[in-house]
């Protein structure tokens, strides 16, 4: 049997190996190749020789490394762009300017970035030019061009209360949608006389286009209606700045002209590739756990909704493994990957793969079976903390008894869970890992 030592180890070994499959720039280099005058992206053929000039704009954690790759690749066939990643993200590129910007909250720098990127798309990029749009996680903080009327600090507002209120990704994206002037399509609408091909390294559950980076290429499916709506479910209506309010409900009446929609032209010449999702990475940690000898299933990697309650239902299946080796033998890997949501309802300091691990510990303590639970975000940053996420095994609660009695309640109580892993020694930090891929969750049962 596995110490629980060795299966700590042996979840690093797991995560890394996910990592490693979703690096952003090796997922470039397997997209796009280059023959002369002949590129192939994914599989669209591309003549160079019919190009005036290369382009590379972009938003994300990843934009960095995935900007690298393209330079790699395609040399001074890139006459310039831009790419705004988050702050300590950046890395030297020769040929592409790299901003770094606020996230998850945007700031002035992403404004500057959205504005320039703009400006690229209206004054210098032509009709016969080709241009790489590079999306990652993150993208919709990092790139900030608020609609007329509507201030940066009307943004931060409505997505700080909508974020309290437990709003999905997908309620935010639509929210930020129709406030912006580049989300939700309106990019292609800017770059619909050019040949675009997005580059999307997924963060989002089901790799909705129209979801990442809040879809500036994509059609929406979302309306002003949608996003009233929205704000009337989280109860927030009368909360978010009068701007926001107003523009919606102008919205509703026909008085501004939505995003655009799955059979406009802004859409023509724009394809898209997928260079990296949430299922590639549980895959290759699929296959590093099966190396290390474990019997291995995969859940989802689409998973959402309330965070407590997924790792409850996780804590059933492990549960259930370690008592009847069913539906997998011991030694025993469960994975899954997604993005759930944390009710924010304290004043504490965490993250939801912090808050994961700290729901199963109580149920770990009564497991007769050594077990590790780890939940990391692949970005290296889970909430607004340094780490990446925390780890939980049969001896969390034992271990937290020295910190006081209702220390774990607390902690719970308040959404207190880096302090509760801090104090443990029990945090996972990656630093920036500058790729995101959602969110994943390692059970081992020794």
């Amino acid at each position: 049997m596995k110490s629980r030592q060795i299966m700590r180890d042996d979840a690093a070994r797991i995560w890394s190996a996910a990592l490693q499959a979703v690096e952003p720039e090796a997922a470039v280099r397997r997209s796009v190749k280059l023959r002369g005058n002949r590129l192939k992206v994914g599989d669209y053929p591309v003549d160079l020789s019919r190009i005036r000039k290369i382009w590379v704009l972009g938003a994300g954690k990843a934009a960095a490394p995935m900007g690298a790759a393209l330079e790699s690749i395609l040399g001074k066939r890139v006459a310039g762009g831009l790419l705004v990643t988050k702050y300590g993200h950046g890395l030297p590129l020769r040929l592409i300017e790299l901003l770094e910007a606020g996230h998850p909250l945007p700031d002035q720098n992403g404004i500057e970035a959205g504005r320039r990127i703009e400006a690229l798309a209206r004054e210098e990029i032509g009709m016969r030019d080709l241009v790489f749009v590079l999306l990652s996680g993150g993208g919709s903080a990092l790139l900030v061009s608020p609609a007329e009327g509507i201030s940066l600090e009307d943004k931060l507002e409505t997505t700080r209360l909508l974020l309290s209120g437990g709003a999905t990704i997908h309620e935010l994206n639509a929210v930020r949608k129709h406030l912006s002037r580049l989300k939700g399509g309106q990019m292609a609408r800017l770059l619909a006389h050019s040949r675009v091909f997005a580059l999307v390294l997924s963060d989002v559950v089901g790799d909705d286009l129209d979801t990442i980076a809040s879809g500036p290429l994509a059609p929406d499916t979302t309306t002003f209606g949608d996003c009233l709506e929205i704000l009337e479910r989280y109860r927030v209506v009368d909360g978010v700045p009068q701007p926001v309010r107003r523009r919606f409900e102008a919205g509703v009446r026909g008085l501004l002209s939505e995003t655009p929609k799955q059979r406009d032209s802004a859409f023509r010449n724009c394809r898209t590739v997928f260079v990296g999702n949430n299922a590639l990475a549980c895959r290759a940690a699929a296959g590093k756990a099966r190396r290390l000898g474990y019997h291995t299933m995969v859940l989802t990697s689409r998973l959402e909704g309330d965070t407590g309650e997924a790792a409850r239902f996780h804590m059933s299946v492990a549960t259930e493994v370690a008592l009847t080796s069913s539906p997998l033998r011991r030694p025993a890997c469960i994975l899954s990957g997604g993005e759930t949501t944390v009710r924010v309802t304290g004043s504490g300091k965490g993250g939801r793969n912090q808050e994961f691990a700290l729901h199963c510990a109580r149920t770990l303590a009564r497991m007769a079976a050594p077990c590790i639970v780890a939940s990391l975000g692949t970005d290296g940053t889970d909430g607004p903390t340094d780490a990446a996420g925390a780890l939980a095994d049969n001896t969390t609660v034992a271990r937290s008894l020295k910190l006081g009695a209702g220390f774990l309640a607390d902690c719970l109580r308040d959404n207190n869970s880096y302090e509760f892993f801090r104090r443990l020694d029990d945090l996972i930090i990656t630093g920036p890992t500058r790729t995101n891929v959602m969110d994943l969750h390692i059970i081992l049962i020794g």
